[in-house]
């Protein structure tokens, strides 16, 4: 007779250890480093093959090279690369002290863009100052930058001083610069950048804790404004009025908003192919700016869509982790209202495509054709990789890969041998700075 059998320990269930290993590469000290550097260039670099794409019927109609609306974004990209990269090595104080100068820069420009013979309407908003030839600038867009920056440094240096806990202080001046950013905006007739300006204002106050009756004052008279703002119009009233249309109605006042959902419905799974949408042909108004998400749909289908929205989710989540690790006020409340400008703009673009909020004219970022939105873009996602890079277990396992660059070659012969000293004075700093259970 057999005695009992040995007690075998218990199989791995395999969704577990998936679930443990996501987990654990999720908590890794440089996961939202490279999040938000390989999400950024992910989506700058298909936003560029979809401007090329989306823009080349269009250049085609006025006249001009198929590559002409290509070569310029281009150009600002490889400009907002390298603000990207000094960004993203700048000290934490030459930031702050950069919020003065730029909220001032961008505070001239924008009076600047009101004064005839120098502002420049578009699709009927003055918010545009020429440069000669056919480049222009936007300077609302690096109001956003601006309020971004100062915003954060204001809050910083308040929390320093333990004033965040009485509601004027933390209003004053924040509220008013902001709504003298909205004012001027909203001088132009850019409702879209005003709205993207108004979610920073939020999102700068809920991260510095605003009370829940504070934020819903601002907020409250923020709705009503806007509310003003869009009765008194009669174009933002149609725009308003074509949420879920499908058809393009009376006057074809929703051509647009009607063309970009034909484009997504036609995309299928994959797509048509890349350079394959029929929309573009002069179907769907402003496809390579506003509307580039519907020409990525219809071009690379489901698939392509999903993986945009993924890598926005991906850059959104980094900037969340790295604003709620931090030990810096200024820091977080930088990467705060980094992240929330971002996303916030993200979600209205894609919102207004798929019809379910109005067309507001905001670019996807990263994504749309546009250099001035790309280059102040670029720079705040330098930001957010400075602060990723700043976090004590982020900075020492990026220590312990310096070593492999820091070899000596031998004098006798071509091989090169690594310094013990180095490699060991470079682990212990690494071992010293970051937590236990940290890889």
């Amino acid at each position: 007779m057999r005695g009992p059998a040995a007690s075998r320990p218990p199989r791995d269930n395999p969704v577990a250890r998936l679930r443990a290993r996501a987990r654990k590469g999720w908590d890794r000290p440089l996961t939202a480093y490279y999040l938000i550097l390989g999400g950024s260039l992910l989506i700058t670099g298909l936003g560029l093959v979809m401007v090329y794409s989306a823009s080349q019927i269009t250049a085609l109609q006025l006249s001009l090279p198929g590559s002409y609306f290509f070569r310029k974004q281009f150009l600002a990209a490889v400009i907002g690369a390298g603000l990207l990269f000094a960004a993203s090595r700048m000290p934490v104080k030459l930031h702050r002290a950069l919020a003065y100068p730029i909220l001032a820069g961008a505070v001239f420009l924008m009076v600047l863009v009101q004064v005839p013979g120098i502002g420049v309407a578009v699709n009927g908003n003055q918010n545009w100052i020429s440069l000669g030839g056919s480049f222009q600038i936007q300077p609302s867009e690096f109001g956003k930058l601006a309020l971004v920056l100062w915003g954060a440094d204001l809050l910083a240096r308040k929390q320093d001083r333990k004033m965040l806990t009485q509601w004027k202080h933390m209003l004053m001046p924040l509220v008013p610069v902001a709504f003298m950013l909205l004012g001027l905006i909203m001088i132009g007739g850019d409702m879209g950048t005003a709205i993207i300006l108004t979610a920073i204002l939020f999102g700068l106050l809920w991260v510095a804790g605003a009370p829940t009756r504070l934020f819903t004052g601002v907020l409250s008279v923020a709705a009503v404004l806007g509310l003003i703002l869009i009765r008194t119009s009669p174009n933002r009233m149609a725009r308003l009025s074509c949420i879920g249309a499908t058809e393009p109605g009376p006057n074809d006042t929703c051509w647009q908003a009607v063309h970009g959902i034909y484009a997504l419905a036609s995309g299928g799974l994959f797509g048509s192919g890349l350079g394959a949408s029929v929309e573009k042909w002069g179907q769907l108004p402003e496809a390579h700016t506003d509307f580039i998400f519907a020409v990525t749909g219809e071009e690379l289908g489901l698939a392509g869509t999903l993986s945009v929205l993924a890598l926005f989710a991906a850059l959104g989540y980094a900037g969340i982790r790295v604003a709620g690790r931090t030990e810096d006020p200024f820091v977080r409340y930088a990467a705060g209202g980094v992240t929330t400008w971002i996303t916030a703009q993200a979600v209205i673009n894609i919102g207004a495509v798929l019809g379910l909020l109005p067309i507001a004219g905001v670019p996807l970022p990263l994504f749309s054709y546009g250099g001035s939105a790309l280059l102040p873009t670029m720079f705040a996602i330098g930001l957010l990789i400075a602060f990723a890079r700043d976090e004590p277990a982020a900075r020492a396992a990026l220590a312990m890969r310096q070593p492999r660059f820091g070899r000596k070659r031998g004098a006798g012969g071509g091989g090169s041998i690594r310094s013990p000293r180095r490699w060991n004075t470079m682990r212990r700093r690494a071992s010293a700075a970051r937590t236990s259970g940290e890889r």
